[in-house]
């Protein structure tokens, strides 16, 4: 008998939670303005690079006791699992807003709730799942009670005490002291190590490996194709001269606490003249010198969002390129929605137009005349069209759930004429948009063709004018068949849909996730180079495809390669060519 009552007891608290779940699950669906899936989650969800013991601890008498020990435990977890979707100050990102006038009324247990068993519109089930114990969850749920903790600020004095110049412009090299093809060298992050490798494309060896910052995110070049500029999440920024008879850094700076952005002067007349870096956190960007990484000009982007019209503190800088067209940086401010363009010609005097554009935006690239800025605005399913010779915005365009073009990727579609593509972290969806206005203007700024992939979780989109083919990553995608090979497309038959190529299975690595991700062309537009991108203990690898054959070429091994994500080619990094 006491055994059937216990076992009813447990039923009814059991069918209580759920349909408590339940509820939770309606109240926050009939707010869709943050829906996500578990391939963004993967992607927004990362740790955070700032230190949570940095982070100011604020009192709020109202909120459930926490303990400081308590405390300390709740902020770790939280940057390291939350702030990537919700933000450091939980003002909402990816994920909704957790402030307290929101947290505070809808009490502990509705938080345990949600938190447990997660929502249909993203968020993970950290209970149900194991991620996190029933003590952890009843922390976190009184912990967000409490107003978030501020971390701190980071000033002109910050980044001077952590700039170093290794060796000064006037004692490098004055010509090229190795006998390397600079232009076809790879700078590929070995994301989990904190380092680069310069890899030969055409001996496919190992040139160097650079030590650099956590989690590198993105590779860029001077204009000159010298100077190596490398960002890592935790906003260390190292300057690798490519002249060198052995490449290395000669000079570093840590611009912020969390980062994902870098660019360099491009305009005729101030080539390699200064770089820019835009951080996460605090939300700002610098202007820098090329040559030596000297901080000169920080400027905030907090302010208002473009739909709400209501104020943001922590707009983060998401991605930034360099005019052709006049002597400016555009850059992205992400919560807010806004593009600014930076003219770099007066830094005293520094002029910044602000477009309007959509949220959140993240990144883009160049159409194929280097004059139009597509730019995702992920959460809006957006792309802005920026018209960097004339500074204004060209158009926005309704594409696919999600838009995370990379780069993008430039073609002529047989029947378009030129067009600009990007694929989704949402959907299975491809969108193809004109981006020709004299010569094609019924097509120009509009999806003239949606093409299905391989599924959702793709991070990456690329072609090269030489090539007829256009590969797609699914690198986040949750089904390994798919996250570990790629789509690729005939260009001059797109409606023919795609071929798999079975690239984890090309690398024969052994185990483990094997998410391949990211194509990138060498200089001569015959090659395709993918990442392998297994765990930090496991074996990864870059497999080489033959472009016009589909087929394997080689796969490059060594025990040096750990956690392979990015691969920036020089040239076409230089010239932006995808």
């Amino acid at each position: 008998m006491k055994a059937k009552i216990r076992t009813g007891a447990y039923l009814t608290l059991t069918a209580l939670s759920f349909s408590l779940a339940a509820n939770v699950f309606a109240e926050a669906t009939k707010d869709s303005s943050h829906p996500t899936n578990p391939a963004e989650m993967k992607y927004g969800g990362g740790a955070s690079a700032i230190d949570p013991n940095a982070a100011q601890t604020p009192a709020t008498p109202a909120a459930p006791p926490v303990t400081e020990d308590e405390f300390k435990k709740a902020k770790q977890i939280f940057f390291e699992r939350c702030a990537g979707c919700h933000g450091v100050l939980r003002k909402g990102a990816t994920g909704k807003p957790l402030t307290p006038d929101i947290t505070l009324p809808r009490g502990t247990d509705y938080l345990k709730t949600f938190i447990t068993y997660g929502s249909p519109l993203g968020m993970p089930n950290w209970g149900t799942s194991g991620q996190m114990t029933p003590e952890e969850v009843d922390l976190m749920a009184r912990y967000l009670q409490h107003e978030p903790p501020v971390p701190p600020e980071y000033s002109m004095a910050d980044m001077k005490a952590t700039w170093t110049v290794a060796i000064p412009p006037d004692k490098r090299p004055t010509k090229k002291m190795n006998d390397f093809n600079i232009d076809n060298i790879f700078s590929v992050t070995l994301r989990d190590a904190g380092q680069i490798a310069l890899i030969d494309g055409d001996s496919k060896k190992i040139l160097a490996i650079v030590k650099t910052g956590y989690a590198v995110h993105i590779s860029r070049l001077s204009a000159s194709g010298r100077y190596l500029y490398v960002i890592g999440r935790d906003a260390r920024i190292n300057l690798i001269d490519l002249w060198m008879e052995q490449p290395e850094s000669v000079a570093e700076i840590k611009v912020g606490l969390e980062a994902r952005s870098v660019e360099t002067s491009k305009y005729k007349g101030w080539e390699d003249t200064y770089a820019i870096a835009g951080t996460y956190w605090p939300p700002q960007f610098v202007i820098m010198k090329g040559e030596t990484l000297e901080p000169l000009k920080i400027v905030s982007t907090r302010g208002m969002t473009v739909d709400t019209q209501v104020y943001h503190p922590e707009p983060r800088v998401a991605a930034i390129v360099a005019s052709h067209e006049r002597p400016e940086f555009i850059v992205n401010v992400k919560e807010t929605g806004k593009v600014l363009l930076v003219n770099y010609e007066d830094l005293k005097n520094l002029k910044i137009s602000s477009i309007d554009a959509a949220p959140f935006l993240h990144d883009g690239g160049w159409d194929s005349t280097l004059r139009y800025f597509l730019t995702a605005a992920n959460q809006s399913n957006k792309i802005a069209v920026i018209d960097s010779k004339e500074g204004n915005l060209e158009a926005l365009v309704d594409v696919g759930k999600i838009p995370h073009p990379g780069r993008g990727a430039n073609f002529i579609d047989p029947k378009y004429g030129p067009v600009w593509a990007t694929s989704d972290l949402g959907d299975e969806g491809i969108s193809v948009v004109g981006t020709d206005p004299e010569k094609h203007s019924k097509n120009a700024w509009k999806v003239v063709r949606t093409l299905k992939g391989q599924g959702g979780g793709s991070l990456f989109i690329k072609t090269h004018p030489k090539s007829t083919n256009l590969y797609v990553d699914t690198a986040l995608n949750p089904d390994a068949a798919i996250s570990q090979s790629i789509a690729v497309f005939d260009i001059n038959n797109l409606e023919a849909g795609y071929k798999v190529l079975p690239i984890a299975e090309w690398a024969d690595v052994g185990g483990g996730p094997k998410r391949v991700v990211q194509p990138e062309f060498n200089k001569a537009g015959d090659e395709v180079w993918f990442s392998v991108w297994n765990g930090k203990e496991e074996k990864s690898a870059i497999v080489i495809v033959d472009d016009k054959t589909r087929t394997l070429k080689q796969v490059i091994k060594d025990d040096r390669i750990v956690t392979p994500t990015g691969k920036f080619n020089v040239y076409n990094t230089v010239h932006d060519v995808y």
